[in-house]
């Protein structure tokens, strides 16, 4: 009897330190995009390199599909606790000046951790529709990308700057970027858009899978946005990245970010950006659009928002604040 009653207690004992150490594990989420693009890349990499050493800081970490403007509206309602967002979403959320995307105004506790790749804004037509620049998709079968996403945010700015509406084509679809390569070699629509690092899982099947180039987008206009805008730049896609391309494209573009809030405590922020940059190498080889990232421009470029508590505490660690 004595020997169950020790039994009994010790199973008691066990399943409530069991109990007691599953409440303490914090469960974070990051917002990120499609799982054809990058940002499902970025998420997965950060999580991964969390989740291996959630034995020491008790964090455990999931993502989960959105876009640039969603996780953001996401960290703001608490659905997510931080994201992925293009460099230009992340100064417009902060400073509320896209009131049709941020509808409350301005998020003064988005919070930036880091920037990640470049995002050369790309459009991407059907080798048979006569499409060479932007301005010939008026009138065209034209992809622009689901609401709430950074391709279509990006897109509506450049349009609203070029007096342009969605009006202007013969169709203007809202394909998520996963369903566009299909949409585009089934002939739905001409020409599709992105925001992306690249090499693009999506461009690479809309390349090969039917006949298509890339088209610049190196117009005044584009040259104005990026002139006037720190969160833009001048950029290019290099030849032959992709089939049917052999020349470099010239385009503008953003960066993706890593953000969050205010709202996310800091050590949670600090493990987590330490379990990226201790891991940096290992990081970088995650996808090919990290290759060539450095961690000084990491934690200095392309960043609208605040840096979080949690990231400064790790840069001054590391003797790079």
């Amino acid at each position: 009897m004595l020997m169950k009653t020790i039994a009994m207690s010790a199973i008691v004992g066990a399943s409530l330190m069991s109990t007691s150490a599953i409440a303490e594990t914090k469960h974070v989420v990051i917002g990120t995009g499609g799982q054809t693009g990058v940002y499902y890349q970025v998420g997965g990499a950060i999580c991964r390199l969390v989740n291996k050493g959630s034995a020491d800081h008790e964090i455990n970490c999931t993502h989960k599909t959105g876009g640039s403007v969603t996780n953001i509206n996401g960290i703001r309602s608490g659905d997510v606790d931080m994201g992925v967002a293009q460099s230009d979403w992340q100064y417009h959320g902060y400073n509320g000046t896209a009131p049709d995307q941020f509808p409350s105004g301005a998020f003064k506790e988005l919070r930036a951790v880091f920037s990640v790749h470049a995002e050369p804004f790309t459009v991407v037509a059907r080798s048979d529709s006569g499409i060479k620049t932007f301005e010939d998709l008026k009138g065209k079968k034209v992809n622009v990308g689901n609401p709430g996403s950074g391709q279509r945010g990006t897109m509506e700015v450049l349009m609203g700057k070029m007096g342009w509406t969605m009006d202007d084509f013969a169709v203007a679809s809202e394909l998520k970027s996963s369903e566009q390569a299909a949409a585009l070699c089934d002939g739905k629509v001409d020409a599709i858009i992105f925001t992306a690092g690249h090499p693009n899982g999506s461009i690479k099947e809309a390349t090969t899978s039917c006949e298509a180039i890339l088209v610049p987008v190196d117009n005044d206009v584009a040259q104005q946005l990026a002139a006037d805008n720190d969160y833009y730049a001048m950029t290019s896609i290099p030849a032959g990245m992709y089939t049917g391309t052999d020349t470099d494209t010239a385009t503008f573009g953003v960066a993706a970010t890593f953000v969050s809030s205010s709202m996310t405590d800091e050590e949670t922020i600090y493990q987590m950006t330490k379990a990226v940059f201790e891991n940096f190498k290992r990081f970088k080889k995650m996808h090919p659009a990290f290759a060539h990232l450095k961690e000084s421009d990491m934690i200095t470029k392309n960043l609208s928002a605040p840096l979080h508590d949690g990231a400064v505490r790790y840069y001054k660690e590391k003797g790079w604040m």
